[in-house]
C-alpha cells in the first residue's frame, strides 16, 4: 500500500469539499494529505495572461489558505502541499500513481483559474489505476461535527460475471475502518424474449432471481469470512444499474463503482454505469480500476 491521499483544490466550491473529505479519509486511514493545484494557463491572443509569478503566487495562496483550514479543523492532520505548471491531468495522475487515492471535485471553475473540470476529472481515472473519488459540493461534503465520515451505508455495485476482486476488497476495507454497514447491489437483466407476451414465464423469472441471489452470495462469501465483522446487505434485482446505485446513493456515504482497465488506446475508458453515477449521484463516487 501507498502511504498518503492526495487531493486537487482549484479554488472551487467543489475543490474545497474534495479537500475536506480527503482531510477525514488521510485520518481515517492514518496517513499524511497531499494537497495539489495544477493548472496549464492559456488564453486567446486578446487577453493577457498572468506572469508566472503571479501565477505562483495565486496558487500557493490557494495551498497555504486550504491547508491551514483543514489544520484548523483536524489539528492531527499531516498536510503537504504541491503546485504545479502544466497539463492537469497528466500532473494529478502522476501524483495519484504514488498514492492510496486521490480525490478530485467533480466540477470546477471551467475558466484560466481553474483545473478540475470535469473533463479532467474524467481523464484521471481514465489514467490512473489507483482509487479516484468524486466529490460534490453539497450536504455529503458538510463536516462531521466529530470532524469524521459520516456513519451512514456505503454503497457498491458489483457485475457477478465479471472479476470484481478490487472493488471488493476496497469496499469492505472501507467499511471496516469506519466501521459501517456495506449495502451490495447487483443489477441483472431478463433475456430478451423472457418478457415479451405469451413468452412471459413467471417460473423462467424465479429461476433466473434464484440463480443471481446465488450468484452472488457465492462471490461475496470469502469477504464476508475475511470481514466477519462488516455487517453485508445483498440484493440481486432486475434492473438498470446505474439507476438503482443513484436512486440507492441518495442515502449512502459514499457509492463504490468499477471500471474495467483498457488496454487499448482506443475507446472510452469509463463503462456506461459509472459514467452514469458520476454524472447524477449526489453522494461522493469513488472508481476503482478492475481487470
Amino acid at each position: 500500500m501507498n502511504d498518503r491521499i492526495v487531493a486537487g483544490v482549484d479554488g472551487s466550491a467543489e475543490g474545497l469539499a474534495a479537500a475536506h473529505w480527503a482531510a477525514r479519509e488521510a485520518l481515517l486511514r492514518g496517513v499524511p494529505l497531499h494537497l495539489v493545484h495544477a493548472e496549464e494557463w492559456s488564453s486567446p491572443r486578446s487577453l493577457a495572461v498572468p506572469t508566472s509569478e503571479v501565477r505562483r503566487h495565486w496558487a500557493q495562496a490557494l495551498l497555504t489558505e486550504t491547508a491551514d483550514e483543514l489544520r484548523a479543523r483536524h489539528p492531527e492532520l499531516d498536510v503537504h502541499v504541491r503546485s504545479f505548471d502544466g497539463r492537469p491531468a497528466a500532473e494529478l495522475s502522476g501524483m495519484a500513481a504514488g498514492s492510496d487515492m486521490i480525490v478530485l471535485g467533480s466540477r470546477g471553475l471551467g475558466t484560466v483559474t481553474g483545473f478540475i473540470l470535469g473533463s479532467v476529472g474524467m481523464a484521471v481515472i481514465q489514467a490512473t489505476v489507483r482509487p479516484v473519488v468524486m466529490v460534490r459540493a453539497n450536504e455529503a461534503a458538510v463536516l462531521h461535527p466529530d470532524g469524521r465520515h459520516g456513519a451512514r451505508e456505503l454503497l457498491v455495485g458489483v457485475d457477478t460475471s465479471r472479476p470484481c476482486e478490487a472493488l471488493l476488497a476496497f469496499a469492505f476495507e472501507e467499511a471496516a475502518r469506519r466501521a459501517c454497514a456495506l449495502h451490495i447491489l447487483h443489477n441483472w437483466s431478463l433475456p430478451p424474449l423472457v418478457g415479451y407476451g405469451a413468452a412471459y414465464d413467471p417460473r423462467v423469472h424465479a429461476q433466473l432471481e434464484v440463480s443471481a441471489d446465488a450468484s452472488l452470495r457465492d462471490v461475496l462469501a470469502p469477504w464476508q469470512d475475511k470481514y466477519p465483522d462488516v455487517g453485508v446487505i445483498a440484493r440481486a434485482s432486475v434492473g438498470h444499474a446505474a439507476t438503482e446505485l443513484i436512486r440507492m446513493g441518495s442515502g449512502a456515504d459514499l457509492i463504490v463503482v468499477g471500471r474495467r482497465i483498457r488496454r487499448s488506446s482506443v475507446g472510452a475508458h469509463i463503462g456506461p454505469v459509472a459514467h452514469a453515477v458520476l454524472h447524477h449521484a449526489k453522494a461522493p463516487v469513488a472508481v476503482i480500476a478492475h481487470e
